[in-house]
């Protein structure tokens, strides 16, 4: 039986892979620090299958601990959030990228045969866009059209733009402390892969839902935002006009894509997208999580404001994973929006979203 280390198992997705490998009959180790904005302070009951160490990624010792008997490593361990990342550099730079050097250099005295990282769609910046149907290179927002309103992209004549799929051929562009860790995470993987024993395989992670989100930590996903806000009787907000365009998927196909990335051959050294392969706008989904949970009237509040760090449009285009791994979503978002909403009414949801658009607002990262 193979035993694999999940980095951040206590986490919102890193449950999940840990169920998904147990199912499979591997062995699993966890190390987490539990920090106190994802979990709240409370311990993490893991199956007792699981030995679980508690531990910062960048702690030698645990991880030396951690990966004694180890096969392969699934590295989910990551500080995650685009706007807080923006002002609380040192500490997303400091967890991700040195906690993902730590855990390499670990791995050089402790080889595994293959790592699976965790890595974000905010690496693309804004997503592919096709101009008269011809495919665009980097397409970025000017910060002037922000101030006036204007939130969709233009080409360089000035004519309109449509968003398409993002494939993995699409280059990256990093607009935000997030998206350049989140890629150092997945580069430095690789890099340790093309030099060493140990396989690398780097999953692009785009919008993330499903039950056991943290409802009170404001920087996670926006579906998890959106619903702390209704549970507490207040209308979703939204930043620019809402048509922006996200891909969401499920936590439990999250799951599967990294086992199966873990497992398969021909994934060795590459660079894949997970998500769902459709597009929602983003007030669209306000309205229909405030359908579910029984809040029609709590229509989304638009604030007509840009955050920094921000991209327009951006959903996955899954056909790599789909020839690598076999991937096949089995959740569609509609389906899933009544056991999602069930959950929320059984837990607690503390709104600090307020707390959240004050702080960017004070260091003028709103605008």
């Amino acid at each position: 039986m193979e035993t694999i280390l999940v980095t951040g198992g206590c986490g919102f997705i890193g449950r999940y892979v840990v169920e998904e490998l147990l199912q499979q009959n591997y062995g699993v180790t966890v190390l987490d620090a539990l920090i106190g904005q994802v979990h709240g302070g409370a311990e993490i009951d893991m199956p007792s299958r699981v030995r679980t160490i508690r531990g910062d990624v960048r702690d030698r010792a645990c991880l030396d601990r951690a990966l004694e008997g180890a096969d392969g490593v699934i590295h989910l361990a990551a500080e995650v959030g685009v706007g807080q990342s923006m002002y609380e550099i040192d500490r997303y730079v400091g967890a991700n990228d040195l906690g993902t050097a730590t855990l390499l250099q670990a791995m050089i005295d402790k080889p595994v045969r293959r790592i699976v990282v965790a890595s974000s769609m905010s690496v693309y910046g804004e997503g592919r866009y096709t101009s008269q149907g011809n495919s665009c290179g980097l397409v970025r927002r000017a910060p002037d059209r922000l101030k006036a309103g204007e939130w969709e992209p233009v080409a360089s004549d000035g004519g309109r733009l449509e968003p398409v799929a993002t494939d993995e051929e699409k280059p990256v562009d990093l607009a935000s402390i997030y998206a350049l860790t989140k890629y150092m995470q997945e580069r430095q993987c690789l890099i340790f892969g093309s030099a060493y024993p140990t396989e690398a395989v780097a999953l692009r992670l785009f919008n993330v839902f499903g039950a056991g989100q943290a409802l009170s930590n404001p920087y996670t996903g926006v579906l998890a935002n959106f619903a702390s806000r209704l549970a507490n009787g207040r209308a979703p907000m939204i930043f620019e006009d809402g048509r922006q365009r996200r891909d969401f998927v499920h936590v439990e196909d999250v799951a599967r894509a990294f086992r199966l990335a873990y497992e398969k051959r021909a994934a060795a050294g590459h660079v894949i997208n997970v998500g769902s392969g459709r597009s929602y706008a983003i007030a669209d989904i306000a309205a229909m999580l405030a359908e579910a949970m029984g809040h029609p009237e709590l229509q989304p509040e638009i604030l007509g404001k840009a955050r920094a760090g921000d991209i327009r449009h951006c959903f996955a285009d899954i056909s790599k994973a789909r020839e690598l791994l076999g991937f096949e979503p089995q959740h569609d978002l509609r389906g899933a929006l009544r056991p999602f909403v069930d959950w929320v009414r059984t837990s607690e949801a503390v709104d600090r979203s307020a707390e959240m658009r004050r702080q960017l607002e004070e260091r003028g990262l709103v605008s």
